[in-house]
């Protein structure tokens, strides 16, 4: 009996490890070393790397899918930490390196894959392939009819060296197939599901009943992990709208073709009441539990991390928490209301659960950190305060979008006496702040987060707070 595609996955163990990533810099600096002879000597590859620097304020590296090396630089690669995984699908003669716990592009063994350490082969990965053909390489083939899970162009090639592009949907490996008759027809079908879903209900327990029903359609239709790619470039399309930073970045992104082929990680903050359906909504897509996150009784917020191994797409999800409540998986059981809320409950409150109406709190995306905030300074988009500001780890807010507040929902709040009447008033005629978009450096391959400092800007993100920036 084959396994059914769509079953929910579970992290390995009867139970969440406690995840302490290590600092990759070998293993950094050895791709990096590969990276930049390739471009040293392939002058598209260069001018391209030049103009998300000065146009998008990312680096080159961020947007590498993978490169290939000759097999005699395995043992180079594995002293640096990296793996072969034999999991993932390539072609007959080759061999997939990977860092198991590091996020950095991966490496195909190929005899003939480098000439004198300069990688042969280096392949881009943006959002939308047609999008970046359309800026780069209008009139180049495509490996891949339209829906297929991989599709690849050549941008250039130069001498020996070729640089590519590829889209992926739902796939990790590196082998270009057929699609199965009707495939398109239904990606497009799922697509619109989850575009068309209606997140304002009476009610949020009927509108968290929709959304399953519509995860349940499209799953009906597309295999899991081309579902979660489709949901989470709506939830980004969703959150565009309502984010002015969103669109000045997207747009000076969309000018190399490149989309959010950067992101890091999609936030959704959470009640308390719904937690537990948002997690199997995530679960149903294929994430899985990675780590918690508590951050102290006296800060009142825990988080879970999860990510989907098919997809490499990573959530993280905010909730209110109370010290007890800690101790066991808070994501797995239904929380009581409570007689106060916490920044994530009264966001959640006044907004809606990003589940539903309000959407994604922010995405945070890649970025050489000082340029970009320089660069978006000269837009008119001001960022907050470094809350991360490690050698290995940079994290910083824009400055916050301020949503107008529906009357009905301040009401609420105020006949439970989870408000004052002068929040109630400032809510009525300020609004309240609502989504950013996050600047994030790595370095070293880190894959966590610093728990410390995001409890420190949660604080600062407080819709009462009187002095919120604006």
């Amino acid at each position: 009996m084959l396994n059914n595609p769509n079953t929910p996955v579970a992290a390995a163990g009867s139970a969440e490890q406690d995840f302490d990533w290590p600092l990759a810099y070998d293993a950094e600096q050895l791709i990096l070393h590969h990276i930049e002879a390739f471009v040293q000597g392939h002058a598209v590859a260069r001018q391209l790397a030049q103009r998300m620097q000065a146009e998008t304020g990312t680096d080159f590296y961020e947007w590498v899918d993978h490169l290939t090396l000759d097999p005699r630089h395995r043992g180079a690669l594995e002293a640096a930490g990296m793996t072969e995984n034999v999991q993932t699908a390539a072609p007959r003669g080759t061999v997939v390196m990977h860092h198991p716990k590091a996020m950095m592009p991966r490496v195909l063994l190929q005899a003939g894959g480098s000439r004198d350490g300069v990688p042969l082969t280096l392949t881009l990965k943006p959002e939308l392939l047609l999008d970046f053909l359309a800026c780069h390489a209008p009139s180049a083939p495509v490996e891949g009819a339209p829906g297929a899970r991989l599709r690849r162009a050549l941008i250039a090639q130069e001498g020996e060296c070729r640089l590519f592009a590829v889209e992926r949907l739902g796939y990790r490996g590196f082998c270009i197939d057929e699609s199965p008759a009707g495939f398109v027809s239904a990606v497009r079908e799922a697509q619109m599901l989850f575009r068309t879903r209606n997140r304002a209900f009476g009610d949020d327990a009927e509108g968290v009943r929709h959304a399953h029903a519509v995860a349940d359609q499209v799953l009906a239709l597309v295999p899991r992990a081309v579902a979660c790619e489709l949901f989470f470039a709506e939830e980004r399309r969703f959150w565009e709208t309502r984010n002015h930073a969103a669109r000045v970045q997207r747009a000076r992104q969309d000018r190399l073709g490149l989309g959010w082929g950067n992101h890091d990680h999609h936030t959704f903050r959470c009640s308390r009441r719904f937690f537990p359906d948002l997690v199997q909504f995530m679960e149903k897509l294929g994430l899985h539990k990675r780590e918690r996150f508590y951050a102290g009784a006296q800060a009142g917020w825990g988080a879970q991390v999860m990510e989907s191994a098919e997809t490499g797409i990573v959530v993280f999800a905010d909730v209110d928490l109370l010290p007890g409540e800690v101790s066991g998986d808070y994501a797995a059981q239904q929380l009581p209301e409570t007689g106060s809320l916490g920044t994530v409950g009264l966001w959640c409150a006044l907004h809606g659960d990003s589940f539903l109406q309000a959407g994604m709190h922010h995405l945070e995306a890649r970025f050489d950190f000082d340029r970009l905030r320089d660069q978006l300074a000269g837009e008119g988009v001001a960022t907050m305060k470094p809350f991360s500001d490690f050698p290995f780890l940079r994290q910083a807010f824009t400055e916050g979008e301020r949503w107008p507040v529906n009357p009905e929902r301040v009401a609420r709040l105020r006949q439970r006496d989870l408000i004052t009447d002068r929040q109630a008033e400032t809510f009525l005629s300020d609004g309240a702040l609502g989504s950013h978009l996050e600047n994030l450096q790595r370095k070293g391959g880190y894959k966590g987060f610093n728990q410390q400092a995001v409890s420190h800007i949660i604080a600062a993100t407080d819709p009462r707070l009187a002095g919120a920036v604006r």
